[in-house]
């Protein structure tokens, strides 16, 4: 029997089951066969559903545009990088076509759609930053502001020559980013420490150890479900290198 078949008879067991076609996600729980795998046979659920010789079960509810918005978002996070048509069909919840024409964009625009339902919400500030910067609207001066009373938020595109001499006796600060507990971009290697800390657990690290000598941070890093491997870690801040920090950079697994 091919993998193909067997992918249809089981999606045609659970029918038999259930009463009805299974979801997506109710398959790869009771067959025990990824969603990745199926999309190597077929080009999306309901495809395989009808190959099966069933109609695609769907609930007639309207998804709020929050939810489709935060399962986009989410794809994003575990990825690390806008995904694909292809890759959400693999990770995503929900059908692609139903996203864009509840938008009335294409795929491509999705990052604006979502920055414009993130913005003011803290709790997806790690997704925005993986966001490409948007584009000017024609016409538009992107370094044209309108000023504010008590607007103390970062220029844009800040001059290549300061205007102010530093004074000696007051601490420096990075620009605004508001990112959690964090007011300000690191501006030293133990704000880079910091930030690695707080983002540790979401990129798939359990910190071991972290000390002065080579290497900075020992920690596990997880490469699949239920496995890790130890890696050393250097945090770097702008041209660190041997003479300024004392040991080597080679020899060590993630530069952070």
């Amino acid at each position: 029997m091919s993998d193909k078949q067997h992918i249809l008879n089981s999606i045609a067991a659970i029918a038999r089951g259930l009463g009805r076609a299974p979801s997506q996600s109710e398959f790869a729980t009771l067959a025990r066969i990824s969603e990745h795998y199926v999309t190597k046979f077929f080009p999306s659920w309901n495809d395989a559903v009808r190959a099966a010789g069933r109609q695609p079960y769907t609930l007639n509810v309207r998804l709020d545009d929050s939810e489709l918005l935060k399962d986009w978002g989410q794809t994003v996070r575990r990825n690390r990088a806008l995904p694909s048509r292809r890759a959400y069909r693999r990770n995503g919840k929900y059908d692609i076509r139903t996203i864009e024409r509840r938008f009335g964009v294409p795929w491509s625009s999705l990052p604006d759609v979502f920055r414009n339902f993130a913005q003011d919400k803290p709790e997806w500030a790690d997704v925005l930053a993986l966001l490409p910067t948007p584009a000017p609207k024609p016409g538009s001066n992107p370094l044209k502001k309108p000023i504010t009373k008590n607007d103390h938020s970062p220029s844009p595109n800040p001059p290549a020559n300061p205007q102010h001499s530093p004074l000696k006796d007051r601490a420096t600060y990075g620009n605004a980013t508001h990112f959690r507990g964090l007011r300000h971009e690191p501006v030293n290697e133990q704000g880079v420490v910091l930030l690695f800390g707080m983002l540790a657990k979401e990129l798939g690290y359990m910190v071991e150890a972290v000390q002065t000598g080579f290497p900075d941070c020992e920690a596990m890093r997880q490469i699949a479900p239920q496995r890790w491997q130890r890696v050393l870690i250097e945090f770097e801040f702008e041209s660190r290198n041997f003479r300024d920090h004392g040991h080597p950079l080679t020899g060590c697994d993630v530069i952070a």
